[in-house]
């Protein structure tokens, strides 16, 4: 007996799969429409208005059955008995298959990693996945609360589920590879506003820098992270819209020799977790050049920030660290500064800082 109830669930799963949902969509609307008309010639006056109708019909055909709506007719309750409650209690069951399928489906795929991002703006896409820093790169970049709240998309090659399923803010993408250009356009590369590559090796870091490179928006910032130096030099000369960093160990074991306590404050300025942290800021069109000296002061007085250089670029090439008080800055550079929170551009006062 066992087994047979078994075989009858496999067999009505199957055929539940092979229903689309427009078919089950507009069967239930058929027979809506049909009984709605059966009961009007049956003279229901009570059950055919159209919002009591819909309510009727649904806590009727789903067995809830208040009972303050029924057939009066001996017409009408022959129609409820043979053709509404039967063939609707059956719609009812086939619709809730069909949800909980697709609701697994779904589910299963941003688990899996195939479902597709390609709608989506504004994003960020981490190439790449390491066990520990991946999850310290979500977490300092989840932890900046005065970021623009954009989508943080983690897109692998490796065989692996979600690893972030219960982050709301993290959504999971597993490619083939990271150079195949139908892959890049399921992540939508194009309209990404933030990209971080960290793969596997330099090689593979290398490629999809080389690649992605061409395919972003001008405004996009790319940056990747070597452990060889030697590929950065070679990336550079192809690519001026990465930011490339890689590995300072040694520099760092250095400098805390020399200075004790370096490589404490190196970790101070990375960390968004927890005390100051580096940012930087655009200055946006249409200010006026004025003085780095005004802007130290403002930046120190108003927002309890510190200056630390100005970039003219996004990857920061030839950045002026600690340049003289008259050094004069204009729209479009870029200012980095070490504060306990980011400072957003409408809260500077530029009006008050251009230079006389």
């Amino acid at each position: 007996m066992h087994h047979i109830f078994n075989r009858l669930v496999v067999l009505i799963r199957s055929h539940i799969d092979q229903v689309s949902w427009q078919a089950v969509v507009i069967t239930t609307l058929f027979h809506m429409l049909l009984i709605w008309w059966l009961l009007v010639l049956a003279g229901e006056q009570d059950l055919t208005p159209i919002s009591t109708y819909f309510y009727y019909y649904v806590v009727t055909t789903s067995t809830v059955g208040y009972g303050d709506f029924s057939a009066s007719t001996e017409l009408g309750r022959w129609i409820v008995a043979l053709l509404q409650i039967p063939f609707g209690l059956a719609l009812f069951g086939v619709l809730l298959g069909k949800t909980g399928q697709t609701v697994t489906y779904l589910i299963r795929r941003a688990m899996t990693g195939d479902k597709s991002f390609s709608h989506i703006n504004n994003h960020i896409i981490i190439f790449g996945w390491h066990d520990t820093r991946t999850k310290k790169m979500i977490d300092y970049i989840l932890a900046d609360n005065k970021r623009l709240d954009r989508r943080i998309l983690l897109a692998v090659t490796e065989q692996m589920e979600h690893p972030f399923l219960a982050n709301a803010h993290v959504d999971f993408a597993r490619l083939s590879s990271f150079t195949d250009i139908d892959e890049l356009k399921r992540v939508a590369i194009e309209r990404a506003d933030k990209i971080i590559i960290d793969g596997q090796d330099d090689d593979q870091t290398f490629t999809t820098a080389l690649r992605i490179s061409k395919l972003v928006n001008e405004q996009c910032h790319i940056s990747a992270h070597f452990d060889d130096e030697t590929k950065i030099e070679m990336l550079l000369e192809h690519c001026n819209n990465v930011e490339c960093s890689s590995s300072k160990s040694a520099e760092i074991l250095v400098r805390s020799m020399q200075d004790p306590g370096s490589s404490r404050v190196q970790e101070e300025l990375l960390s968004t977790l927890h005390g100051d942290t580096q940012f930087s800021l655009p200055i946006p069109k249409g200010v006026k050049a004025m003085t780095f000296g005004n802007l130290f002061h403002h930046f120190k007085q108003s927002h309890d920030a510190i200056l630390l250089g100005v970039a003219h670029n996004l990857s920061a090439q030839n950045m002026d660290l600690n340049p003289p008080l008259d050094y004069t800055v204009s729209e479009g550079d870029i200012l980095h500064y070490i504060a306990v929170e980011r400072v957003l551009s409408n809260e500077v006062d530029w009006s008050s800082l251009v230079s006389e």
